[in-house]
């Protein structure tokens, strides 16, 4: 019996993952993200109906992140000491759970405590991503990782206008019904797709799979490296998509929330560009990948801050701007699960921490700055997160060209 789930997993490496497998579980992990920002649009809604007031009702958000990040945390390295398939299974049926409670929910006790859950187990995601980097061949781990990726951009950037549209029609309870109902389809159809066994597992201890995260991070420069990019390329993301319904919202602009939510859609096509990234990666040219990105993440910059000139200009930005967030992320997981495909869940949980205190950081920087600078300030403020990654870029190149060199010195017959 062992030796056949062993040739069985065998034969699931050797193969890798379909199109078709790869997209599905890339909408998986679309809708999961979702989740977490189905809120955003829905606070008035919220507050009104439970009977929040306005400076309580930002806790939904507040909570749901801090969820997520406990997930990161706590669920996303199970997955690597145990049949990650059925983590995925179960998480998602939790999931679906913990929205009928929000749903449902009649109080703020209640309303809240189904958020938090929702955050934490919406980390699935991240598992959904660690299990198509396991189960792809490493030929094919970048441009599948892509794949997912992009769909995890598109449950993001879609959530916002879909819950509107939705809450339009039956109010904010069913978005979170009609989610859950979704949920359960897509774990029955991941429960179906998704081989019994990808890889054999490591022995291994929850305790110290938590405290090898850290350990990791700080014993290896490279992924390190790879999460302080993560960290600044992710605040100037946020920064922009943050303080962007400020100015579209007031005058001269006066846009609806529903057209606002619509820029989101030129972001998508940034962020399904850089697809590319990933099969850049499989190549061997992630290092130049990353440092062409982070240069059109800087330029993006010179062109949002159009805003009050040009909207188209403002749209080429975006584009951009989606596009190399994207590139560099894509890139990033590649270089991550390639190093420790075994450890692939627990550091892609690591570098999601690096991503959640960027986007963290780059909101609360945004509304400071616009509140005292205007769309001039968040121009600049992003503009000096992407400057600073470039830099950091640069300045990783040169210490390996160094070592390279010295190396050469030191050894110059190899």
């Amino acid at each position: 019996m062992g030796e056949n789930t062993a040739d069985a997993a065998n034969t699931v490496a050797a193969q890798g993952l379909s199109k078709a497998q790869t997209l599905i579980i890339a909408a998986a992990a679309g809708m999961s993200v979702a989740n977490i920002y189905y809120a955003q649009p829905l606070l008035d809604l919220m507050a009104h109906e439970i009977g929040i007031s306005s400076s309580s009702i930002g806790l939904v958000v507040t909570l749901t992140q801090v969820g997520y990040g406990l997930g990161l945390i706590l669920i996303v390295p199970i997955g690597d000491i145990t049949d990650r398939r059925k983590l995925i299974v179960i998480q998602g049926l939790l999931s679906a759970i913990a929205l009928v409670v929000v749903a449902t929910a009649g109080a703020k006790t209640m309303l809240l405590a189904g958020m938090g859950a929702v955050g934490l187990l919406a980390v699935l995601v991240q598992i959904l991503v660690a299990q198509a980097a396991a189960l792809a061949t490493p030929a094919q781990r970048g441009s599948v990782v892509g794949t997912v990726t992009s769909g995890v951009v598109a449950g993001i950037l879609a959530a916002r206008s879909v819950a509107g549209t939705i809450a339009d029609f039956g109010g904010w309870r069913t978005v979170y019904l009609t989610s859950a109902l979704l949920t359960v389809a897509m774990v029955c159809i991941l429960a179906r797709v998704l081989p019994r066994r990808a890889a054999e597992r490591q022995p291994d201890t929850y305790l110290n799979a938590l405290l090898s995260v850290p350990r990791t991070f700080l014993s290896e420069p490279v992924l390190l490296f790879r999460g302080i990019l993560a960290l600044l390329i992710f605040a100037s993301f946020s920064t922009f998509w943050t303080a962007l319904v400020l100015p579209l919202s007031a005058p001269p602009f006066s846009y609806s929330h529903t057209l606002i939510g619509l820029f989101g859609l030129v972001g998508l096509a940034g962020a399904i560009g850089a697809t590319c990234a990933g099969r850049l990666a499989d190549r061997g040219h992630g290092r130049s990948t990353t440092g062409i990105s982070l240069a059109l993440l800087l330029a993006s910059w010179g062109l949002i801050a159009f805003l009050p000139l040009s909207i188209s200009v403002l749209l080429i930005g975006v584009f951009l701007l989606d596009l190399a967030v994207q590139a560099v992320h894509v890139t990033n997981l590649s270089v991550i699960v390639n190093l420790h495909p075994q450890k692939s869940g627990r550091l892609i949980g690591g570098y999601m921490i690096f991503y959640s205190v960027g986007s963290a950081s780059g909101a609360i920087a945004a509304t400071a700055s616009y509140a005292r600078y205007g769309w001039l300030g968040i121009s600049v403020l992003g503009a000096a997160f992407s400057g600073i990654a470039l830099a950091v870029w640069i300045a990783n190149r040169l210490s390996t060209s160094a070592d390279r060199t010295a190396r050469l010195v030191e050894y110059p017959h190899g």
